[in-house]
């Protein structure tokens, strides 16, 4: 357990101080935003927590890494339990969500982009499963981890956005459509058979063992691909470090206890409530992994330019207000956190000693380096 984690860990105590033990199930505690829940959970105390995962491969625990060994020891000490549950048998379900006090539903693990077929299945058909499941279960809250994303197509810009916000007319992205689809399933779900529902929409979800975004990053910087501004290089952005997020999910369960009748049924969007620019962020990554600073205007492919160039920043304040949420880790302490975790993908390689990328390279002299790509205004 870092020191980041641990000190985040003291405001939930301050909340979470109750004498009685709470049983919670974490769906899809295997990935990215479901361990840090688990976790903080865990560290939290006062909660006995079942880890339910629909990827057989998860239930592998490296003891080497603390998180790991954190639910390892937990486990050993009954404070925690870990099993497979597929989200397209309700009866696997059933079974562990029954006598639970709060459901938690993170993303789930390894889907393939690329099917359809099973993505729907999991993500919408999946949903609609552990509603049943609840309320067959007598399970009174459940708290759904949605993203953002569903309110942004790439089409317009966001600016201090709150829950009243349209939703696109179509999706570019079919994850992002489906999610949206589940999304209402569990909104539609709240108060029926005694269930109380709540929506958490965190924005751009960066940390340790997070497996796309910074990644991608390095892979890029590593050829020298990472220094292209597209766009004028000045849109804000909302990023969620993955351990406010996490505090997030326990903020609402513990608000669905006090204030259940004025909140569930609710949607939230979550934030660092440290709006930056985009690509500020992106040098704060990149030059914490050793690589060069992003510094070049570039012209990109449509799709690219809407996703990177676009104003997205989102209104906190519904979720400060109900749920009582503050971020309990900064923009900055999270970046150095998520920095050092992902130092296996610094400059130090052998063929990047052999590279020198102030230089200008044959295409650029060539081709010169571009210019900013501004789209239209009159364009949707």
């Amino acid at each position: 357990m870092d020191a980041t984690s641990t000190a985040a860990a003291t405001n939930d105590v301050a909340r979470g101080d109750r004498s009685e033990t709470r049983t919670c199930v974490v769906l899809g505690g295997r990935g990215f935003s479901g361990r840090t829940l688990v976790n903080r959970l865990l560290r939290l105390g006062g909660w006995i927590v079942r880890v339910a995962d629909s990827s057989s491969h998860s239930l592998l625990l490296d003891t080497s890494s603390a998180s790991d060994s954190l639910l390892a020891d937990a486990i050993n000490s009954g404070q925690a339990s870990f099993c497979h549950v597929d989200v397209l048998d309700t009866s696997q379900i059933i079974e562990v969500t029954k006598g639970a006090d709060v459901i938690f539903y993170m993303e789930p693990t390894d889907l393939d982009d690329r099917d359809f077929c099973n993505c729907y299945m999991i993500i919408v058909q999946g949903a609609k499963n552990v509603i049943n499941a609840c309320r067959e279960s007598k399970v009174r809250r459940l708290v759904y981890n949605s993203s953002a994303d569903v309110v942004f197509d790439g089409s317009r810009d966001i600016l201090n956005g709150d829950e009243s916000i349209t939703f696109p007319g179509k999706f570019k992205d079919m994850m992002i459509d489906l999610k949206f689809q589940a999304e209402g399933l569990i909104r539609l779900a709240n108060n029926i058979d005694g269930l109380l529902t709540y929506v958490l929409r965190p924005s751009n979800v960066f940390g340790p063992g997070e497996t796309h975004f910074v990644p991608l990053l390095a892979n890029l910087a590593m050829f020298g691909l990472a220094k292209f501004i597209t766009g004028s290089g000045v849109n804000m952005s909302e990023f969620t470090y993955v351990e406010n997020v996490a505090h997030a999910h326990i903020c609402a369960a513990e608000s669905i206890d006090s204030r259940a009748v004025s909140v569930a049924g609710k949607v939230f969007f979550i934030t660092n409530l440290e709006p930056v620019m985009f690509w500020e962020f992106v040098s704060l990554i990149l030059e914490g992994l050793g690589y060069q600073r992003t510094f070049t205007y570039s012209v990109s492919p449509h799709y690219l330019v809407q996703l990177a160039s676009r104003n997205r920043t989102f209104d906190c304040s519904a979720a400060q207000k109900h749920l009582e949420y503050a971020p309990v880790v900064s923009l900055k302490d999270g970046i150095k956190s998520t920095v050092e975790s992902f130092s296996h993908l610094t400059t130090d390689l052998y063929f990047m000693r052999f590279r020198n990328f102030d230089e200008q390279s044959k295409a650029e002299h060539l081709l010169g380096s571009g210019t900013a790509y501004a789209e239209p205004k009159n364009l949707k």
